[in-house]
């Protein structure tokens, strides 16, 4: 078998427009599976949420979350790797980002706090909420005074995700690109996008790439025998770490160019004929 371990970014690839799994992109990860490729949800989302949709797949599978800063096995407590913000990295993100009237979050492993109230009606991890079981839900917490909520919280903050709504609309991104220079210059952060209205920071250092390396270190696989998938800007580095690096049909641009290999959309099951043309049919 030459690829021994699959990461599949989720929003983008895996997951449709409609955030649904595709019959054939499920049948394509059980095959691989079933072959003995170890499989992987590579994915800006908090743990407690990619872990709702790895629990779809029904295999035992590792998930790197929150683009790279945490990574743990599915079905139990252990953490393999994890690198938090921390409480003074936290607040002094905060101070920078606070001014730019960005919808702004702080994630944990299987928490959200927003200074914005959690809008029973639109908000995805409310509406995943009222459907689980209490072990597989995400803890969302508001607050008024967020560097109060930092001092409380931050020794288990990974992410900070800011959010420009106005961006695409008015096709302005000058606040977005504004901040992450800003933020640039100060040093000691990792920033990547997920999206075309957002940006995302972690500590230096942090990126899917890296934290793939640590999960393939983890089982002892080679970095030609890794094969990973993915759409966007925070998956350019493990598109370019894997051995076969694959962009989406629906990816941005600048990921296609570093990709070795260009599948089909999210929405025409891409992922599945990826893995079928270099694993199950190899």
């Amino acid at each position: 078998m030459k690829y021994k371990l699959l990461c599949l970014d989720m929003d983008g690839t895996v997951l449709s427009d409609e955030k649904k799994v595709t019959k054939e992109n499920l049948d394509a990860i059980k095959a691989a599976h079933s072959l003995g490729v170890k499989i992987a949800i590579c994915t800006g989302r908090l743990f407690a949420n990619a872990r709702v949709y790895a629990d779809m797949f029904g295999i035992k599978a590792p998930i790197i979350a929150s683009n790279g800063a945490y990574i743990r096995d599915k079905d139990s407590d252990e953490v393999i790797y994890k690198s938090v913000l921390g409480k003074e990295k936290s607040k002094q993100l905060y101070s920078i980002v606070e001014k730019y009237g960005f919808l702004l979050f702080f994630n944990e492993c299987d928490c959200v706090i927003s200074t914005k109230k959690f809008d029973d009606n639109k908000n995805i991890y409310v509406k995943m909420n009222k459907e689980l079981p209490e072990d597989r839900r995400v803890r969302l917490v508001y607050t008024e005074n967020m560097q109060d909520t930092i001092e409380k919280e931050g020794d288990e903050i990974l992410k900070c995700i800011c959010i420009d709504r106005e961006a695409i609309k008015n096709n302005n991104y000058d606040k977005l690109n504004a901040a992450r220079e800003e933020i640039k210059k100060v040093g000691g952060f990792e920033i990547a996008s997920s999206f075309r209205d957002n940006f995302e920071v972690m500590c230096s250092g942090v990126s899917k790439g890296s934290a793939v390396k640590v999960l393939a270190d983890f089982y002892g696989i080679k970095q030609e025998e890794v094969m990973c998938i993915g759409d966007n800007e925070n998956d350019l580095s493990m598109i370019e770490y894997a051995g076969m690096g694959v962009a989406m049909g629906n990816a941005e641009e600048s990921v296609k160019k570093v990709s070795n290999y260009i599948t089909d959309t999210n929405n025409n099951s891409g992922v599945a004929k990826a893995i079928n043309k270099f694993i199950v049919n190899e």
